[in-house]
């Protein structure tokens, strides 16, 4: 449904306004009837015309406003030719046939939906209308209707008359085209406000939905990064153990130690998360985690058999709390994969940097496959290397906090992650 300008289309009107037309249309009828019987007893008129007259005057003033709001302009010519029959024929009748004309005409203006035709219909009703008015006044003064007015002068009482006549009538027909474009334009703004307030509301699911939907992802993420990353060290040490728990019981028990602590810190990170789920407004103190952690990181990476150094470069500053959680993460989901796709014998480094533009972060391995679960661009196409999830999930995560992730192989052999974040 257009709403801009005049091609706004009103909708047609509910069965409900038509049964009230309808009603409305023979309580007039009713009303009209009444009125003219009590005018023809009051004596002003001294010849009523034929019975039929009546009826077509009264029938044509008042019953075609039953369906006025669904044809507004063929109502309106057929109430005023009712009227015309009235007045030029003497029916009895001034008042009810005066409302039925105004009634007429306000709902040309309120319902038509053709603009043009609306205006047009009622200029001409209300200048035929008029023309008769003064026609039968220029009669009227030639003959001895109104014999108490004086009529001789242009300013005469009769002149004056007929001047108030014309006013008045002007008046008349003024109004119900002022209050018909006043009820189009309130319909038209109601419209207006109604669509505007579907659209708000089909805005307001669609964000809840997308609210959810980014909640779902940054759960997934979490998720991933967490579990992915106990479980792949405690993988490994229960390889480690078991091949080593013949000849080795310490190194085994010591490999054992370490899958405890794994999982002990798989489930405060998990019971963190769940934390910060069903309490939203603690989510700004739930992680601890971040780079001053990365030592810890890397030392994990070195008790897995992933010789890994760290380096820091530049001067070490505090970090926005989303900034320092993602970095933290890029390095966490890198080693994993480090471990994961690098092969035997693979040593990592994990770089950060502090310039006065950015921080940057980089996980580079020398190993002879290719990590992060993807080809060298870091599409995720290589089948034997993962699901490309890692990958995708550091490139959200370093893009909420408006930074960037790149990853692919190195020229010298090797894999390499760089995230970067504006400072």
């Amino acid at each position: 449904m257009a709403l801009h300008g005049e091609h706004w289309a009103r909708p047609r009107p509910p069965a409900e306004a038509l049964r009230i037309d309808a009603v409305l249309a023979l309580l007039l009828a009713l009303a009209a009837a009444t009125t003219s019987l009590l005018y023809q007893r009051t004596g002003i008129y001294d010849e009523t015309p034929e019975p039929w007259v009546w009826v077509i005057g009264l029938g044509l003033c008042t019953l075609p406003l039953a369906v006025r709001r669904r044809w507004p302009v063929p109502v309106a010519v057929a109430v005023s030719i009712g009227f015309f029959v009235c007045g030029q024929f003497g029916v009895p009748e001034i008042l009810v046939v005066n409302i039925c004309l105004f009634l007429a005409l306000y709902t040309v203006g309120a319902w038509e939906q053709n603009r043009a035709l609306s205006v047009w219909s009622r200029v001409i009703i209300a200048v035929a209308m008029i023309a008769w008015l003064v026609v039968s006044l220029l009669f009227a003064a030639d003959s001895a209707v109104f014999p108490g007015l004086p009529r001789s002068g242009i300013f005469s009482a009769y002149a004056t008359f007929a001047v108030l006549q014309i006013i008045t009538n002007l008046m008349y027909f003024g109004g119900a085209y002022f209050f018909g474009e006043r009820g189009w334009r309130a319909a038209r703004t109601q419209a207006l406000l109604e669509a505007q307030g579907r659209e708000l509301e089909l805005e307001r699911q669609t964000s809840a939905a997308q609210a959810v939907a980014l909640d779902r992802i940054a759960i997934a993420r979490e998720l991933h990064d967490v579990v992915a990353h106990h479980v792949s060290v405690m993988g490994i040490q229960a390889a480690a153990a078991r091949r080593t728990l013949d000849r080795d019981p310490r190194g085994a028990s010591a490999s054992l130690e370490l899958i405890e602590q794994s999982a002990r810190s798989a489930v405060d990170e998990l019971r963190r998360l769940v934390h910060t789920l069903r309490t939203p407004e603690a989510e700004g103190v739930s992680s601890t985690v971040g780079i001053a952690q990365l030592s810890t990181l890397v030392a994990e990476s070195q008790s897995t058999g992933t010789p890994t150094a760290l380096i820091v470069a530049g001067e070490a500053r505090p970090l926005p709390m989303l900034v320092d959680v993602a970095l933290y993460r890029v390095a966490q989901e890198a080693l994993t994969n480090v471990r994961k796709h690098a092969g035997r014998g693979a040593s990592a480094e994990v770089r950060l940097r502090f310039t006065a533009e950015a921080v940057e972060l980089e996980v580079s391995d020398d190993g002879t496959r290719q990590t992060l679960g993807g080809s060298g661009d870091g599409s995720g196409a290589d089948s034997d290397a993962g699901s490309g999830l890692g990958l995708r999930g550091m490139r959200e995560r370093i893009g909420a906090v408006g930074g960037s992730v790149s990853a692919g192989r190195r020229e010298r052999g090797g894999f390499m992650v760089r995230a970067a974040v504006p400072a």
